[in-house]
C-alpha cells in the first residue's frame, strides 16, 4: 500500500496555518505506518480538540474526533472492545497534559496498549495563542503579554514517572528519527508516548520573536541533542532527543483478557 493511500484527499489541502509542524508530523506518521504495513482496517487513530486534532480528518483509517481531553478516554473504549486493532491518539498540549492529564497519567498508570502522540508547540494555536502546560517561564502568550511564570511538565518525565513502557521525543526538524520512533512506539506492547516537539510561527514564534518556519526548525537543530550525548553533558540546557523507556511490563488488555478466562473456568463470570 502507497504512501497517499492513508490519506483522504478530499479535504486537501489542510487547514493548518503555513509552516505549521503538524503538517510534518502527518507526513512522518503516516510513512510509518506504511513502512510498518499496517492495513487500514487494523488502525484507529482518536484525537480530542486542537490544531493537533485535526490530523484524523486527513488520515483514511477509522478516526475518532472527540471532546477536548478525552482523546484517551475514548480511545480507552476502543481498544477494549477491539483489543486486536492498533490504536494511535494524536493530542496537543492542552488535550494531552492539562484537560486531558488525568486520562493520561492512568493511561499510562494502566500500560493500556496505544501510541499517545504529545505534538508540543507550547501553545495553544486553535483558540488564540494562551500559554499552555508546556510553555514554561519566559514565554509570551496572548494571555501572558509580560511572560509567563509558570513551569511547564517535562513530558518525558511525567510520562515515564506515571508508568508508560515506552517514552521517547523528537523534533519535526528531525524526521528520519520521529518515523523510526513512532514505529518503535506503535510495534511496542504498553501505552507508548511520543514528544514531538513542532513549531507554531503564528503564535509561538511571532509572540516570542523566534521568526519564521524555518528559524524554529533551525532553533530545534541547535538547541536538542541525541539522549546521552556529551552535547547535553556539557550544556544541560540542551534538550535530547530519543528513546528514553522501552519496557517489558504487562499490558492492561492482556491482563484483562487473562482474568476473563479465569473467572469463566471457575463458573464465577
Amino acid at each position: 500500500m502507497a504512501v497517499q493511500d492513508y490519506i483522504r484527499k478530499r479535504f486537501f489541502p489542510h487547514l493548518w496555518c503555513q509552516g505549521c509542524g503538524h503538517g510534518i508530523v502527518l507526513n512522518s506518521l503516516i510513512r510509518a505506518i506504511e513502512e510498518l504495513g499496517i492495513r487500514k482496517n487494523d488502525l484507529v487513530m482518536v484525537s480530542g480538540i486542537g490544531c493537533s486534532s485535526r490530523i484524523t480528518g486527513y488520515v483514511d483509517v477509522h478516526t475518532l474526533h472527540t471532546l477536548h481531553g478525552r482523546a484517551l478516554a475514548f480511545a480507552t473504549g476502543v481498544k477494549m472492545s477491539r483489543p486486536e486493532l492498533r490504536v494511535i491518539v494524536p493530542m496537543g498540549d492542552g488535550d494531552a497534559l492539562a484537560i486531558g492529564g488525568n486520562h493520561f497519567i492512568h493511561s499510562a498508570r494502566r500500560n493500556i496498549d496505544m501510541t499517545a502522540l504529545v505534538m508540543n508547540n507550547q501553545i495553544y494555536g486553535m483558540t488564540g495563542g494562551q500559554f499552555s502546560p508546556l510553555s514554561g517561564p519566559g514565554v509570551k502568550a496572548t494571555t501572558a503579554p509580560f511572560g509567563n511564570i509558570d513551569h511547564g511538565f517535562d513530558v518525558v518525565k511525567l510520562a515515564t514517572a506515571a508508568g508508560a513502557s515506552f517514552v521517547a521525543r523528537t523534533t519535526t526538524y528531525h524526521v528520519h528519527q520521529m518515523i523510526s520512533i513512532l514505529k518503535e512506539a506503535i510495534s511496542h506492547k504498553g501505552f507508548s508516548v511520543v514528544e514531538i516537539m513542532s513549531q507554531c510561527p503564528t503564535y509561538f514564534g511571532r509572540k516570542n520573536k523566534l521568526g519564521g518556519a524555518v528559524d524554529m526548525l533551525d532553533y530545534f537543530k541547535s538547541h536538542t541533542t541525541a539522549k546521552g550525548s556529551d552535547a547535553h553533558k556539557k550544556d544541560p540546557l540542551m534538550i535530547e532527543r530519543g528513546i528514553f523507556v522501552k519496557e517489558d511490563r504487562p499490558e492492561y488488555c492482556s491482563d484483562y483478557d487473562m482474568l476473563v478466562k479465569e473467572l469463566q473456568l471457575k463458573g464465577d463470570a
